[in-house]
């Protein structure tokens, strides 16, 4: 594979999170692929923008074009995950592949319960405790190295309530129909609640396929860094030998 032929990516963060919970990533993928990643609406440096789903959805297609390599390959985290679903419904051409971390479990009925009481304790919570709370978390379980750009960004707990709100009760394995590209479903091993449906959710594509990171939990690209960064390295190669 030449420089040339190496498929672009943009790499789509988690609730609340920011670009920088991709360093690691961008790190080790930078020297082979063209790569970038973005913040969400009201998230990182875009804090003060107002959530939406189209908004997410202009952020990644921009993102898309600032590389200048045609369609990309999108890596969506969680929340992220829910938005490069939906850009694969709106922005279909820019799509090259989707790879879905922790975004494969239906956001309807039930299995929605945990994050709508998620979406309605958040608020309750002052920022500042949360902060101090989820600062202590990522630096008592991961090295500095992992976490410290996402720390130094902060996070967006006021976002958390407007993103989810627009998020459930809209996806579903169903929405597979939507991507027009090979997918892979990147999940923790133990990450029970956020691969529910990993399996209705390969089923619903014709080129999905689901691997697993061992003993990794919701933040599988914190808890096995390398691991994740292999599983997007082969996707990516993949994609970049089928042009």
């Amino acid at each position: 594979m030449t420089a040339a032929d190496a498929v672009p990516m943009v790499f789509v963060h988690g609730t609340r999170l920011s670009a920088g919970q991709w360093s690691m990533q961008l790190a080790a993928l930078r020297d082979e692929f063209p790569v970038v990643a973005v913040d969400l609406p009201g998230h990182g440096d875009r804090s003060a923008q107002p959530w939406s789903l189209s908004g997410a959805t202009e952020i990644i297609a921009s993102a898309v074009d600032s590389l200048g390599r045609g369609p990309a390959l999108v890596v969506g985290h969680s929340l992220g995950g829910y938005a490069a679903l939906e850009f694969a419904r709106r922005r279909p051409d820019q799509l090259r592949g989707l790879i879905l971390a922790g975004a494969s479990s239906a956001t309807r009925g039930l299995r929605a319960a945990p994050y709508r009481l998620v979406a309605e304790l958040v608020p309750r919570i002052p920022a500042d405790r949360l902060t101090r709370w989820h600062d202590r978390l990522l630096r008592r379980l991961y090295p500095p190295e992992v976490v410290e750009a996402t720390i130094r960004a902060g996070y967006a707990f006021h976002t958390l309530p407007a993103a989810w709100g627009e998020v459930l009760g809209r996806f579903d394995a169903g929405a597979m129909r939507w991507v027009k590209a090979p997918v892979l479903i990147l999940n923790g091993e133990k990450d029970a609640l956020f691969r529910a449906g990993e399996a209705d959710f390969a089923r619903a594509h014709p080129h999905a396929r689901v691997e697993l990171i061992p003993q990794a939990r919701h933040l599988a690209n914190f808890d096995a860094p390398d691991a994740f960064t292999d599983a997007v390295r082969r996707f990516a190669r993949e994609l970049s030998s089928a042009r």
